[in-house]
């Protein structure tokens, strides 16, 4: 495929770091950028006491173009280094589907999940948000009025948080900005979901959570936080919320994280974004 001058390439990758109990570990990673996009350049190695393990390595596709592995290694130190160089794809023009259609996507993404307990928030949703004018502008208004209502704070939430902690506690980070929007989405009738991203021009850099709304019969990319600019993202694995995406999840056995470490960059000059304007994400 040609490489589009208005796509440049991004360079993302992740150092992890782990200490891995007697009876070894499984874990499912999602780390690399999700298909259809153009990837080179790729690497993934893991390593035990320094020594590389790489016959340890499954890939599994997942949903909406994921791309898990499945790593399983036995005791000691274990460390998991990624890069690539990826230009991520543009949705064809003609990916639009009919405004109200009620498909699987829009039946998944409107019902409660584990951290965005939408049926929970409904009344909540009503007081708070019944006023904001409906249409295709209504997400962009939810994830601002998140945007405004929160204070992003590393460390005031725990794994364990839903959406309903967040609004009590009015503190969280991003996948906590994402559940409650994503909830309130769901709650005022409207498929919402998490996506997983890399993104340049986060700081401080980590991996980082957006929202994707379905508006007009097509998904539109929020970020509630407005920590990195949209455009640059790239998507990693979309899910109900975060425990369909997380960066790493335990299979068997028990390991304790000791470092992570993220890149991502994009060619050329990091691009704006007012938060306001609609768009999608590749």
């Amino acid at each position: 495929m040609p490489h589009d001058a208005e796509v440049p390439e991004r360079h993302v990758g992740c150092h992890l770091g782990f200490d891995v109990a007697d009876d070894g570990v499984t874990f499912v990673l999602q780390v690399a950028p999700a298909d259809p996009a153009e990837v080179r350049d790729e690497r993934l190695v893991v390593a035990i006491d320094g020594a590389a393990v790489d016959e340890v390595i499954t890939e599994v596709a997942g949903s909406h173009g994921a791309r898990l592995h499945v790593v399983r290694v036995g005791r000691g130190a274990l460390t998991i280094d990624y890069e690539c160089a990826v230009r991520p794809v543009p949705a064809p023009d003609g990916s639009r589907g009919p405004a109200d259609d009620i498909d699987l996507e829009a039946l998944t993404y409107l019902r409660q999940s584990r951290y965005a307990p939408s049926d929970e928030l409904l009344g909540f949703a009503m007081a708070e948000l019944d006023g904001l004018a409906p249409g295709p502008d209504r997400p962009g208004a939810i994830a601002s009025w998140v945007f405004e209502r929160f204070a992003y704070t590393p460390g005031a939430s725990g794994p364990l948080d839903t959406a309903v902690d967040t609004i009590l506690s009015g503190a969280g980070v991003c996948r906590d900005y994402v559940h409650v929007t994503v909830a309130l989405c769901r709650a005022l009738e409207i498929p919402a979901r998490l996506v997983a991203v890399y993104a340049p021009g986060l700081s401080p850099m980590d991996f980082h959570a957006v929202v994707e709304a379905r508006v007009e019969g097509r998904w539109e990319v929020l970020d509630p936080t407005r920590l990195a600019p949209r455009p640059s993202l790239v998507r990693i694995a979309t899910g109900r919320d975060a425990a369909d995406t997380a960066f790493v999840t335990t299979l068997h056995g028990h390991a304790d994280l000791t470092a992570t470490e993220l890149f991502a960059v994009v060619d050329g000059d990091l691009p704006s974004d007012d938060h306001i304007t609609r768009m999608r994400l590749p």
